[in-house]
């Protein structure tokens, strides 16, 4: 029995949930492999046998698997498939668009946003908004699996020693390509990767009131900004700094939230933090129930205070 993870990476480094979903894997048992497919992805490999645990890289190489095309990496995975009992996904985009394709060509049930791994037939997983914990168990003889990487640490990035055996890489599938990209840059940390976080919610009123009470506190603690649902339709923030079930799920170890009463939506994507401050005028806004530290003020005195403080 081995469990294979597919590496998200931009072809010289790794992604940080692939750490995470190596974790998931070796909680499966037997040996885990990484599969790194990409174009000019000789350093993403390389990163990848450093991980502990791993015991093996699998490095496909071809222009056509630039860019995790989903039709052209599903069909690596499925051509190195054989062997393997669990096949494992971080649950990103990236993750989300290529597992079900695998799934469906094997014939299997995916299993989604697996936080825990009980057994190697049985995983939890969360329901109703993070409301209900489902354990689920899989007949299937291959387990598709995608992680939610706030569920597991981290493997280490060091301290192993995996060969890196080169495969044949499939054939373009000519269903989809790479037509461009407009990424957004930031000197602040990507959201997911962040270990702290300064969200705040529609009680801010207006785009220039969140940035100028937030924005001095992000910067002091070098955190990421994010917001909630409310205050992103408010167009008070752009959609890529949305946390909660229908944005981004985070884990970072300090989240702030200013002004968010606190949805089971939003709740479902932050809850998992180690540490959660709660600042809010109204001693029954819901945040209060899942937060470490609650501070009952209105914002737009609180936040500036701490931030002369700091």
């Amino acid at each position: 029995m081995a469990a294979l993870v597919v590496a998200e990476h931009d072809n010289v480094s790794l992604k940080g949930g692939t750490l995470n979903t190596v974790t998931a894997a070796l909680a499966c048992g037997g040996e885990v492999h990484v599969l790194v497919a990409g174009t000019g992805a000789a350093g993403a490999a390389a990163a990848a046998a450093q991980i502990a645990g791993v015991a093996k890289v699998l490095h496909a190489d071809a222009p056509h698997l630039d860019h995790g095309l989903a039709e052209n990496v599903a069909a690596q995975v499925l051509a190195v498939a054989p062997g393997y009992s669990h096949i494992l996904f971080a649950a990103t985009a990236a993750g989300k668009n290529v597992a079900p394709r695998v799934a469906a060509l094997l014939d299997v049930a995916q299993i989604s946003d697996a936080t825990q791994v009980i057994a190697p037939d049985t995983f939890e997983r969360p329901i109703y908004a993070g409301n209900a914990i489902a354990t689920v168990q899989s007949t299937d003889a291959v387990k598709v699996i995608t992680v939610r990487t706030t569920g597991f640490d981290p493997a280490s990035a060091s301290g192993g020693s995996a060969a890196v055996e080169t495969v044949a890489a499939v054939a373009d599938a000519g269903k989809s390509a790479f037509l461009g990209s407009e990424i957004a840059k930031s000197d602040r940390p990507e959201l997911t990767a962040a270990k702290i976080i300064v969200s705040g919610g529609r009680a801010l009123g207006s785009s220039d009131q969140f940035n100028a009470v937030l924005t001095p506190l992000a910067d002091k603690l070098g955190a990421a900004l994010g917001a909630s649902r409310a205050a992103v339709d408010a167009g008070y923030a752009p959609n890529d700094w949305q946390v909660g079930q229908t944005g981004k799920i985070v884990a970072p170890q300090l989240y702030i939230a200013a002004g968010i009463s606190g949805a089971i939506q939003h709740l479902a994507g932050m809850k998992d933090s180690k540490v959660i401050v709660a600042i809010n005028k109204d001693p029954e806004a819901p945040i209060f129930s899942v937060a470490d530290y609650g501070l009952e003020a209105d914002l737009f005195t609180a936040v500036p205070e701490l931030v002369s403080s700091l």
